[in-house]
């Protein structure tokens, strides 16, 4: 028998909260964590909204500690994995017993160290610069920072695939699981804001405002581009046998993931949409559900005017008929983008919603797109959801879908 791939906890850390709970309560509420930057914009760059995150690294992972080795990006993964670990009642011996390890989905990682490093470089010259910054300057240091804080002896993976990684590292782990190279993997992905990367979004032309409309709202007619924003978020993945010989309790299932690119990079429609509709037959097929088998959708979508209308393409394409009327939300409503967190916030969004029956509804929504031909609402309702589709559409290129289901031991999957 196949093994089987189950998530025993979470751990996040983001503008709209610090917990799955608190998440939850800001989506169900509809709240905005968008706010008119204070520290990016000027020199000729205009201030748009963002997802900032107050963060204190000390409150999280102890004053006593030594903190200078890890850089802002690391801190985040470090304390997300904290909060992922603490919530599967994965600690001490049990933690050393699982040989747990971390795939980590990023997009930038630690850009604002890496141009830090090099701006110091160039104006001091190179004695001045730090050797703490030099070791956080790969892509792949904050997994790494993460797994050496916390004792993961196991597999350390970062994969860097925009604002489509959070879903293809826990599609990633969760194949290794399967494959039973691992029997215990945290998951999901990380991104900071930084100067570098406010600038690269706002020359290209990807950020909300650039129409003059500051409309962020995912498949609201009025975008006109995307907030960045910022977070980490962990799931702790496991083998369903292991986990139930330690007796952890199973919140969903991974049931199939899929991965995509789309070459025209988010410049063209319906190349986006074919992309992401070969990531979603990918995950369908995987978990061996048809489109009749969905009962809700979990869309990535940001606020790009492109990638939105991409991924509703795609969603029509593979779901047919249903897809009028499938409910459908997205996280990043009032979220802003975080990149490579997205999909992680996106997976923990939808294990409350296959707990509770709720499903949130996109915060802001007040004209929905006429081309998104899908059920879309501005407020929360009841869905009788048991698998959910997980979507993400990069303006990088990078597309992925993720299924999840409710968990039903000793049983077909659900």
């Amino acid at each position: 028998m196949a093994r089987r791939v189950v998530i025993t906890g979470t751990g996040l850390l983001c503008p709209l909260g610090g917990s799955a709970a608190e998440l939850r309560a800001a989506r169900l509420e509809g709240r905005d964590a968008l706010r008119p930057s204070e520290r990016f914009g000027g020199d000729g760059l205009p201030r748009r909204p963002v997802g900032e995150l107050l963060f204190d690294a000390a409150a999280h992972l102890g004053r006593d500690r030594n903190l200078r080795p890890l850089d802002r990006i690391s801190q985040l993964v470090t304390a997300a994995a904290a909060r992922a670990l603490e919530d599967a009642a994965l600690s001490g011996e049990a933690l050393r017993e699982a040989e747990a390890g971390l795939v980590l989905g990023t997009m930038l990682c630690g850009v604002r160290t890496i141009a830090e490093f090099d701006r110091r470089g160039l104006e001091r010259g190179p004695t001045y610069v730090s050797p703490f910054d030099f070791a956080n300057t790969v892509i792949n240091a904050a997994a790494g920072q993460g797994a050496i804080w916390h004792g993961l002896a196991g597999l350390n993976s970062t994969l860097s695939a925009g604002p489509a990684a959070g879903l293809q590292a826990l599609a990633y782990a969760a194949d290794q699981l399967r494959a039973g190279r691992a029997t215990t993997l945290l998951a999901g992905g990380a991104d900071e804001l930084s100067a570098e990367s406010y600038a690269g979004f706002e020359r290209a032309g990807w950020l909300c405002g650039s129409a003059g409309r500051e409309c962020a709202v995912p498949f609201d007619a009025r975008r006109d581009g995307f907030a960045p924003s910022e977070g980490a978020a962990l799931l702790v993945l496991e083998e369903a046998e292991a986990a139930a010989r330690r007796g952890a309790p199973a919140l969903a299932e991974v049931l199939g993931g899929g991965q995509a690119y789309d070459a025209s990079r988010g410049a063209d429609v319906a190349s986006a949409a074919a992309a992401t509709a070969r990531a979603i037959r990918q995950a369908l097929a995987e978990a061996g559900v048809e489109p009749d088998g969905i009962d809700a959708v979990g869309a990535g979508a940001n606020g790009g005017p492109v990638t939105d209308r991409a991924e509703a393409r795609a969603l029509v394409a593979c779901l047919g008929p249903r897809a009028g009327t499938l409910p459908v939300t997205a996280v990043k409503a009032g979220l802003g983008e975080p990149l490579g967190a997205g999909g992680a916030l996106q997976a923990i969004d939808a294990l409350a919603s296959l707990s509770d029956g709720l499903l949130p509804g996109v915060a802001g929504l007040a004209q929905l797109d006429p081309e998104a031909a899908l059920s879309i609402e501005p407020t929360p309702r009841r869905v009788a959801a048991r698998r959910v589709l997980l979507t993400a559409t990069g303006f990088d290129g990078s597309c992925a879908a993720l299924v999840l289901g409710r968990w039903e031991a000793g049983g077909a999957r659900a």
